[in-house]
């Protein structure tokens, strides 16, 4: 095929123009050498990493717990055993994938499955439970036709069998669209809820129904094509995210703010700005990320060496590949941290260095005697994200064993972060002076200050698989110092214990059971709380041994034990995350 036909296939998308504009500009090649390079692989590790893996072996099976379910549309009763405090008044809304076939076509990524919403509303002791599938596009097509027609992270939509030859042909030169599939979270903007993924698309849903009322378009309000599903708030209600773009002058990292004010009731992002604009790296391999951490006064990007191949996701379709095949890890490339200052929108001229690490998740960010203290869940390895793969989840024995003793454990950590940077600042000598602070910050050069971590754990967490999906008191302490943060142990593939741990002493409790695997845990304050660990724990636990015996879990969070339970008659598939709605 001629160079000429593919150029004249990539004008038919305002995208694909735009991107191919950014790896021609960005290489200084042509079309060929773009496909030659990109054949080229990452180079191999120059020196070993400390990693920790595990040795771990007879792992359970835990295929049900990526099935498909249907969904519960009307509330139904649970029974509740043990009590569920009287105070607590509100909705536990979930999201995460909840349909992985549609006809005899299969998804191939745990981030693939159709998004199904759960609510469990407790009231005066009492829990009732509903779920609904989002009737997102992508959900709608796919029903209609009883097969993929939309692609996914990890999956390809094969070309329609109705169209002719010529029509299935040219549909090899369209850019992937991307999916309004909002699977990942729950999220608010002015009052309303959200569920969202990391398309430019979102939906606003009735958190009380789970009923879909509107599709909303980041990239209609600001020049983004895309945005996280892990906001973060100011006290006023000011939101934070970010977004990739991909422009004439290269793909760009965006900080976007939502005001907390809104003129009428079909408000949606009006008013959002992007406040900042951060250059990759390489702007033909920005860094993937799923979320970003916030202090009082910066919004801090992590740029991690998960890199995005930019040619290859745009040619994915031509080459009969999905998204997830453009992801790939670079050990050999730093992680950047980058300061935001979130009332003037500038770029801190300072920047920090690490040690090649991945994260999905941030515990906290505050400032404190001239330093900026970034806790976070991080893995010496970032090649998780593509080993999510169905057929992973679903294996067993030997196999599974193998799968997960190959993949690097999670484990939260400490960054500190000098603020006062200047051109006084003496050079090649550890500036973190904080006491009993074994992370380290050294000066490079003026604007280059290369850090080392210090664990927020002790040995024994390792016992557990570490900890991923953290969480905080956040109502109260995020961006502020702060002492317990609660999260899922992953001695598996998914989250098999619920951990609480407490920062001074580096001690954990934990709940765990047999066959039990507990969600993402979502603290709840305790009304007039005086202590940061007044209130409960709320995760959902699932089982893949036993038919329809799901359970809302409840913890007294401050000595962990067990409150009460509401059994669920139902099957859920693991989820990922969501927020507790206090006004319902």
């Amino acid at each position: 095929m001629s160079t000429s036909v593919l150029k004249n296939a990539f004008r038919t998308s305002k995208v694909w123009h735009k991107l191919f504009f950014i790896l021609c500009s960005d290489q200084g090649c042509s079309l060929t050498s773009l496909y030659r390079m990109s054949c080229i692989k990452p180079q191999t590790i120059a020196a070993a990493q400390k990693t920790y893996f595990t040795e771990v072996h007879g792992l359970p099976n835990i295929s049900p717990l990526v099935r498909s379910v249907e969904e519960t549309p009307e509330p139904i009763p649970t029974t509740v055993k043990g009590t569920i405090p009287s105070w607590i008044h509100g909705s536990l809304l979930r999201n995460g994938p909840g349909k992985f076939e549609f006809g005899n076509q299969h998804y191939n990524h745990w981030f693939d499955g159709m998004a199904l919403m759960h609510r469990f509303q407790i009231v005066d002791g009492h829990v009732t439970y509903r779920s609904r599938f989002l009737r997102s596009d992508s959900y709608k097509q796919n029903s209609e036709r009883n097969r993929i027609m939309v692609s996914e992270f990890g999956t390809l939509a094969l070309a329609d069998p109705c169209k002719n030859f010529f029509q299935r042909f040219l549909s090899r030169f369209e850019m992937i669209k991307p999916t309004d599939n909002a699977s990942v979270n729950f999220v608010k903007y002015k009052g309303d809820y959200y569920v969202s993924t990391e398309t430019n698309y979102i939906h606003r849903v009735d958190p009380d129904t789970l009923e879909s009322k509107q599709k909303v378009d980041w990239s209609k309000f600001i020049a983004v094509n895309g945005a996280t599903a892990h906001p973060h708030f100011d006290p006023d209600g000011t939101a934070y995210n970010m977004g990739n773009s991909y422009r004439n002058k290269g793909a760009f990292y965006n900080i976007i703010r939502v005001p907390p004010e809104r003129d009428g009731p079909e408000d949606t992002l009006e008013g959002a700005k992007i406040l900042c604009s951060i250059a990759p790296r390489d702007k033909s391999k920005p860094s993937y990320y799923h979320s970003f951490g916030m202090s009082e006064n910066y919004v801090v990007f992590i740029e991690q060496p998960i890199k995005m191949d930019l040619f290859k996701i745009v040619t994915g379709r031509l080459r009969g590949k999905s998204l997830n095949e453009g992801v790939f890890w670079d050990p050999n490339q730093e992680t950047t941290f980058h300061l935001i200052d979130k009332h003037t929108g500038k770029e801190m001229p300072v920047k920090y260095h690490a040690k090649a690490l991945s994260t999905f998740h941030q515990i906290n960010a505050f400032e404190q005697d001239g330093f900026l203290m970034l806790d976070m869940c991080c893995s010496d390895d970032g090649q998780a994200i593509n080993n999510f793969l169905i057929q992973n989840l679903r294996q067993s024995g030997e196999a599974l064993d193998e799968m997960y003793n190959t993949m690097s454990r999670p484990l939260p950590r400490r960054f500190v972060l000098p603020l006062n940077i200047t051109s006084e600042t003496p050079l090649e000598q550890n500036l973190n002076t904080r006491p009993d602070s074994t992370a380290t910050a050294v000066c490079r050069t003026k604007n280059q200050v290369f850090c080392t971590f210090e664990d927020l754990h002790g040995e024994d967490l390792k016992d557990y698989g570490g900890l991923e999906f953290p969480h905080i008191n956040y109502a109260r302490y995020n961006t502020k110092p702060y002492r317990y943060y609660y999260g899922c142990g992953f001695r598996h593939l998914v989250g098999d214990s619920l951990i609480k741990m407490d920062l001074e002493s580096k001690k954990f409790k934990v709940w765990q059971q047999p066959d039990l695997y507990p969600s993402e845990p979502v603290f709840i304050p305790s009304p007039n709380a005086e202590e940061e660990d007044d209130g409960v724990i709320l995760s959902v636990i699932i089982t893949p041994v036993k038919d329809k015996s799901t359970f809302l879990l409840v913890l007294d969070a401050k000595t962990f034990e067990e409150l009460g339970r509401a059994e669920v008659p139902v099957n859920i598939p693991y989820g990922f995350h969501g927020v507790f709605n206090s006004s319902a």
